[in-house]
């Protein structure tokens, strides 16, 4: 994994633990991170502390193994430690699960809430003032014909009853200019296409031509738009530019039938900072286990993995799962 990733397995006691969590603000700041990860200045905004307070208790934590650090370009972001990643898995499971038990506070809650419309704000207007360039900005870190083949052999090796036009619901979140809509959509009896741009959309309802079987649907996944209906749920390139990936994959989690799957395509972990400028990312890659963390609590598990290495110094993970 990325070398910018600062993890230590061994340094984690339920001593030292107890006593970072024995500050009230050091117990909030764990407690919020649950699920997501946030830089140094955005926790100085949800805490109003100071940035220097801010980096000291973040150290405190770090030292007791209960967070870890990921450098992004200038930016220093914090997450909860992987369990697995320490030499008390169980432990530290169990002592974070009772904090979980504790109920963000309104004003906390209200504060993520506007933090996460900022951030999905910021994706928006990239996308808005970039549509027409959006292939060839893609391109610049991993265009379709990097990874397509690979996305659209890994669909139809799946267990879907693959009877002609009798594979269910598919739902495609994020599908943009519709490569993999156009490719996968006859072998289902119902596709959805997702996505926030209505440029997108267009260029994607262009491609897919005359297949009746296809929905376009201009908005963001919910967890109740399509509750156990999807057999297939599909996420390619968009995880890094959504303000919470771990809501989004809770919401996708949901949308299926028990047994069905998530198809999840996305970049590792990376340091080219320029990615946020240019191509309006707001994450610079996930980590495998990072991903899987997140998916397990949603109730999935990894039914396949592969990984691509790209020409300029990109790796593309494709993680499927199973409901």
């Amino acid at each position: 994994m990325n070398a910018s990733v600062q993890i230590s397995s061994s340094n984690f006691g339920l001593s030292e633990a107890f006593k970072a969590l024995g500050d009230s603000l050091r117990f909030g700041i764990v407690r919020l991170m649950q699920q997501d990860s946030f830089g140094v200045l955005e926790l100085c905004d949800l805490f109003d502390v100071r940035q220097p307070a801010m980096s000291h208790h973040l150290k405190i934590m770090v030292e007791a193994g209960l967070l870890c650090s990921r450098r992004e370009g200038n930016s220093l972001f914090y997450r909860r430690m992987l369990p697995d990643q320490t030499n008390s898995p169980d432990a530290l499971r169990t002592l974070f699960g009772l904090i979980d038990e504790v109920e963000l506070s309104a004003e906390i809650q209200q504060a993520l809430d506007e933090l996460r419309e900022l951030r999905t704000q910021r994706s928006l207007e990239f996308f808005q003032k970039n549509s027409e360039r959006f292939r060839s900005q893609q391109d610049l870190i991993a265009g379709y014909g990097e990874y397509g083949k690979t996305i659209e052999d890994a669909v139809r090796a799946l267990p879907l009853n693959k009877a002609p036009l009798n594979a269910g619901l598919w739902v495609e979140v994020g599908s943009g200019e519709g490569e993999l809509l156009s490719a996968i959509a006859p072998e289902f009896s119902n596709a959805v296409a997702l996505d926030v741009s209505e440029e997108l959309l267009n260029r994607a309802r262009t491609r897919v031509g005359d297949l009746d079987n296809v929905d376009f649907v201009l908005g963001e996944l919910n967890a109740d738009l399509y509750a156990g209906k999807a057999d297939l749920v599909s996420c390619n390139m968009v995880l890094h530019h959504v303000a919470s990936p771990a809501d989004l994959i809770g919401a996708m989690a949901a949308s299926l039938k028990k047994g069905g799957f998530l198809l999840l395509t996305d970049l590792a972990s990376h340091d080219q900072e320029w990615a946020r400028e240019s191509c309006g990312d707001l994450w610079l890659g996930f980590e495998r286990e990072e991903l899987l963390s997140i998916a397990g609590k949603a109730g999935l598990h990894c039914h396949s993995e592969q990984y691509l290495a790209l020409r300029n110094g990109f790796r593309v993970q494709v993680l499927i799962f199973e409901k």
